[in-house]
């Protein structure tokens, strides 16, 4: 059938589309993903390596309920389930299913190898469910997902050697973990608030802040509007701003 986009998001690598009802018969009913376990049996349903499998089905368990990865086209780090059910090119975006039926993740990912070279097995990962229902919501009213901005540009501060974090940043010895901010846009709320180019942010409300991935994550959690706060060092002090969220 042929199908209209209602919108995408590349963070999450979701999208919503709109199809005509005419020969959809009956649907499956979202589960609550933070009632599952690990050990629980699920399948995944998809169609590995192109239409010729198509309506693979693979059983597995829940390995994990709660993974840290890096995901979308920005490397935001995301809570994901783990699952040994087979997933393979083709199987992204279809359902994993619990034995109710109902889906409680969209499979998105697995790791095939390791970074020394050796091949992986049995390392899928799928975006819960009540995260793609809020995903899902949000494009279906707004056709786009609206996140919330600090105004900066940042670097991690693992990419600044130790002597600079010494001689430029003037960071105690004690911080080794942050983002460094390298610019700040010229009339935003991280400008309004007193941040500064080379500012080392440690923490994002009462998040720690080790790495941009990390601040990404902390500063998707909020909506568009609301205020944090940000504990950031500056000449080897630390300092907290109050910082109002932008689109």
């Amino acid at each position: 059938v042929n199908a209209s986009l209602v919108g995408s998001d590349s963070a999450t690598d979701l999208a919503v589309l709109k199809i005509n009802s005419a020969n959809v018969k009956t649907v499956a009913e979202f589960g609550n993903s933070n009632s599952i376990a690990a050990g629980q049996d699920v399948l995944a349903i998809g169609s590995p390596m192109g239409s010729e499998y198509a309506n693979t089905v693979t059983k597995g368990i829940i390995s994990a309920k709660s993974r840290t990865l890096k995901s979308g086209t920005d490397g935001t780090l995301t809570s994901v389930i783990q699952t040994d059910a087979a997933i393979n090119s083709g199987n992204s975006g279809g359902p994993l299913i619990n034995m109710a039926g109902q889906v409680i993740g969209i499979n998105s990912m697995k790791l095939a190898g390791s970074s020394d070279g050796s091949s992986v097995e049995g390392m899928g990962f799928a975006i819960p469910s009540n995260e793609v229902v809020k995903i899902i919501n949000q494009l279906i009213k707004n056709g786009k997902i609206s996140r919330p901005s600090l105004g900066i540009s940042m670097i991690d501060l693992s990419r600044v050697t130790t002597d600079q974090q010494q001689s430029v940043l003037k960071l105690p010895s004690s911080i080794t973990k942050g983002v460094v901010i390298m610019d700040v846009q010229s009339g935003s709320n991280a400008q309004t608030a007193g941040l500064e180019q080379y500012d080392v942010i440690t923490k994002l409300g009462d998040t720690k802040i080790t790495n941009t991935s990390s601040l990404k994550s902390a500063l998707y959690k909020y909506k568009v509007g609301d205020t944090t706060k940000v504990t950031y060092y500056r000449d080897g002090q630390s300092h907290t701003a109050t910082l109002k969220l932008a689109k």
